[in-house]
């Protein structure tokens, strides 16, 4: 039907118009936030694109939710100060009638939500935590690079190797039995260390790393240490022969009982506890969003020639800030465990739903107060002009 394609092209135009828009200032965001991260210490500057595509993929449903409901409201409003929507009420058709056509574009759109937060967030999150993770917790003598300042994992140290023998760097000296050897240079290592209210400088002339029981320690040879109480000031000055310090204790599977989020929604659905149920119900309700913008797309959409041509996309992105925070608080809601699952959810996104189909009924209707307030005014005239003849 000519009524149906033409709602669908313009759908269509408005629908990718606004992703196109919406994926570059998502894109920009992170491209700054990743960059901050980066700087930080937090995520390898190499793999900053792969980050930021891994954001930009994870958030991608809330982008297409976004996008749906503003095309809708923008291509109805669009109709309206047109006067198209008149020629089609005119037709016999009324807003009713939208929901067909608005039903037949969007559900691809919803599925593709749907699949996007389900599965696919959390194998974002799974590959973002693991890169980070891995970048993090390497050890604090893979950051040094020789000739410049390098500060650890913790921000507690600071570490410096000569530049003149870095070379020296990559030789590997005959493994001893639970001993792993690395040369760090022939002189000049500096350390300076501030933990437990004292401050410490170390040199030495040489050293290398050592593993026992499941620890990395940095041992020094020939050195001199300055320690120094940064409350009263003393300051001790000791010389060594041989000095360890431990760097890094045994790494540990970041993913085991890890956060929510990182879990595929059948682990949410087998282990229903509420962290995983407050997870699973945030992904749920954006799917269920997603469909109840149909009809609140309809019924939001301005009637109004006069209005700003601002109005609409104004009016529809507060609704979903709105719609969006309460989704997240009913995440949070759940995992307190103040609100039961299936409860928050009928009663959020049910509620939203009840709300659309009577908003939409009364402009279907063209339902007013006014005009309600009128036809019983005129019913209590008719009566009393009854009465008096």
């Amino acid at each position: 039907m000519l009524f149906h394609s033409s709602v669908k092209k313009e759908l269509s135009r408005t629908f990718g118009a606004s992703l196109v828009v919406l994926i570059t200032v998502v894109m920009t965001m992170m491209l700054i936030r990743v960059l901050f991260l980066a700087n930080r210490g937090r995520v390898n500057p190499a793999e900053v694109l792969l980050v930021m595509g891994y954001f930009v993929l994870g958030h991608l449903p809330t982008i297409l939710a976004l996008c749906l409901f503003i095309a809708i409201v923008a291509t109805l409003s669009r109709m309206y100060r047109d006067s198209e929507m008149v020629i089609w009420f005119g037709s016999g058709r009324g807003l009713t009638s939208l929901l067909r056509p608005l039903a037949s574009f969007s559900w691809p759109v919803c599925v593709v939500i749907a699949v996007l937060a389900l599965f696919v967030w959390p194998w974002t999150n799974e590959q973002t935590q693991n890169l980070r993770i891995q970048f993090e917790q390497r050890s604090d003598l893979e950051r040094i690079a020789p000739g410049t300042f390098q500060e650890s994992a913790k921000g507690n140290r600071v570490f410096f190797i000569d530049k003149d023998n870095s070379a020296q760097q990559i030789k590997q000296p005959k493994p001893q039995t639970g001993v792993q050897g690395q040369v760090l240079g022939s002189s000049n290592i500096f350390i300076s260390e501030v933990s437990n209210g004292k401050e410490a400088v170390t040199t030495a002339r040489s050293g290398q790393f050592e593993m026992r029981d499941g620890r990395q320690y940095l041992v020094l040879k020939d050195g001199k240490r300055i320690e120094t109480d940064i409350a009263t000031g003393q300051t001790k000055v000791s010389s060594f022969a041989s000095y360890a310090s431990l760097v890094k204790s045994v790494n540990i599977n970041p993913f085991e009982g890890g956060p929510s989020k990182t879990k595929n929604s059948l682990d949410l659905v087998t282990t229903p506890t509420p962290n995983n149920l407050g997870e699973l119900a945030w992904r749920l309700g954006l799917a269920f969003c997603a469909f109840n913008f149909i009809i609140l797309g309809i019924a939001v959409s301005s009637g109004n020639a006069r209005s700003s041509r601002n109005g609409s996309f104004l009016f529809a992105l507060l609704a979903f800030a709105f719609y969006y925070n309460l989704i997240n608080l009913s995440q949070s809601w759940i995992a307190s465990g103040n609100y039961s699952f299936w409860g928050l959810l009928i009663v959020l996104h049910g509620g939203a739903l009840i709300i659309g189909v009577l908003w939409l009924t009364k402009r279907h209707n063209n339902w007013s107060l006014r005009s309600w307030l009128r036809m019983r005014m005129n019913k209590r005239v008719g009566k009393g002009t009854e009465v008096t003849v």
